[in-house]
C-alpha cells in the first residue's frame, strides 16, 4: 500500500486502527478480467464459503482455464452439478457472449479512461451483472481505487460495526464516513471487508 494511500487512510482514527490491525491491504488488477467478472457473478448472493467451493468446481470443470470459449462450450448439466443454479449458468454465459463479442471493450485496457460510473452502465447492461457485480468488477479487475460499493451487505454491516457499535446507519450516513477515505474508498472497502471477515 503506498504512502499517500496509508496517510489518507489514517486521518479518520477509526480507519487508522483497521490499517494497524490488518497490515497492508492493496487494490489491484487482476491478470484476468473475464475469470475475475465470473468470480463475482459466483459469489452473488452467497456465502463466502458456499461460493469458494462452488467457484473451485467451476474452474476444475474448464480444466483451470476460465475463457468466454470455454464457458459457451461448456455442458450445461456439470456446471450445474458443480453447484450452479440454472440462473447463473445463464448469466455466465451472457458475459462470456459479451467478452467474446466485445472485441476488448471490457479490458482494462478498453476501458481506460472511462469513468467508473460509465463501466458500471455498460457492464449492468450484461443480464445478469448488476451494480453489485459491476462494483466488484472495478475493484478487483479494473483496480480502480476509488469506489464504496454500499450495495455490498457486508461491507454495511462492517461500517455498521466498525463505526456506529452495529447499529444501523443509513447509506448517506455511510456515504458521509466513506468520505474521509478518498479518493482511496476501495481501500477503505477492503479493510472494512476485513475487519468484518475477522
Amino acid at each position: 500500500m503506498d504512502d499517500p494511500v496509508a496517510a489518507t487512510l489514517r486521518e479518520d482514527p477509526t480507519m487508522a486502527a483497521l490499517v494497524d490491525r490488518h497490515g497492508p491491504l492493496d487494490v489491484a488488477p487482476a491478470d484476468d478480467e473475464f475469470g475475475r467478472l465470473c468470480t463475482s457473478i459466483v459469489n452473488q448472493q452467497l456465502s463466502t464459503a458456499s461460493a469458494n467451493a462452488i467457484r473451485e468446481r467451476f474452474v476444475a470443470e474448464l480444466d483451470g482455464d476460465v475463457t468466454p470459449e470455454r464457458v459457451l462450450a461448456a455442458d450445461e448439466s456439470a456446471l450445474r452439478e458443480a453447484g450452479l443454479s440454472a440462473t447463473k449458468v445463464e448469466y455466465l454465459r451472457n458475459a462470456a457472449a459479451a467478452f467474446r463479442d466485445g472485441d476488448g471493450e471490457f479490458t482494462r485496457a478498453g476501458l481506460a479512461g472511462v469513468s467508473d460510473e460509465a463501466v458500471v452502465d455498460r457492464l449492468t447492461e450484461i443480464r445478469g451483472v448488476g451494480a453489485w457485480t459491476a462494483r466488484m468488477y472495478l475493484i478487483f479487475a479494473l483496480g480502480r481505487e476509488d469506489v464504496l460499493p454500499l450495495g455490498d451487505l457486508a461491507v454495511r454491516k462492517g461500517i455498521e460495526r466498525a463505526y456506529n457499535d452495529g447499529e444501523e446507519l443509513s447509506r448517506a450516513e455511510m456515504r458521509e464516513i466513506g468520505e474521509a477515505w478518498r479518493p482511496y474508498r476501495s481501500y477503505g472497502t477492503r479493510y472494512i471487508w476485513a475487519e468484518y471477515e475477522s
